[in-house]
């Protein structure tokens, strides 16, 4: 049986991704995470501490927030599915993992998508097909459009409350 897997996606660089993530790992003890970077020659999957714990790398923020073990997969598109699928078996012993990044969600259909908005008014070139696949949306007022109906909404200056929502999903459907 695969871990529950909650995806984070969002808008652009620095839409809050990360510190979602972060915040997330901080009340999911047991959990794993993967940071997800596109690239255009060949998969990867870094497991290495010395690499993954880098100053500045969202990699460091995750395992500091309390996963168990943080992975970076890279990967172009076509070796994704491939990728994405050794990763979260390398990570099947944890309850959960945490899967940032918009492709992977797209790959790996997790139990729970989340899609940040961030303040950028374009979206990021392919992050409308994670948006409509969002169960929790973080974000302006004015941002709603492409915004499923079965979302729930969350201003951007309240991820408090959005990480206890998804908590409380977690705890209450037992995913």
């Amino acid at each position: 049986m695969r871990p529950v897997i909650i995806g984070i996606g969002g808008s652009g660089s620095g839409a809050g991704k990360t510190t979602l993530a972060a915040m997330l790992l901080k009340k999911l003890p047991g959990w794993g995470a993967i940071k997800f970077t596109k690239s255009a020659l060949f998969s990867s999957i870094t497991d290495d501490e010395e690499v993954i714990s880098q100053e500045g790398k969202d990699t460091k923020i995750m395992l500091d927030s309390g996963a168990g073990k943080v992975l970076w997969v890279s990967s172009p598109s076509s070796g994704l599915a491939e990728t994405a699928s050794m990763a979260v078996e390398m990570l099947a012993q944890f309850k959960g993992i945490v899967v940032e990044g918009n492709s992977i969600i797209e790959v790996l259909k997790p139990d729970i998508v989340i899609f940040v908005k961030g303040p950028a008014k374009e979206l990021k070139k392919g992050s409308e097909r994670v948006l409509s696949m969002a169960d929790v949306f973080i974000g302006e007022k004015e941002d709603l459009q492409g915004v499923p109906d079965k979302a729930r909404i969350f201003h951007v200056d309240d991820i408090k409350a959005c990480t206890d929502f998804v908590v409380g999903l977690i705890q209450h459907y037992h995913l």
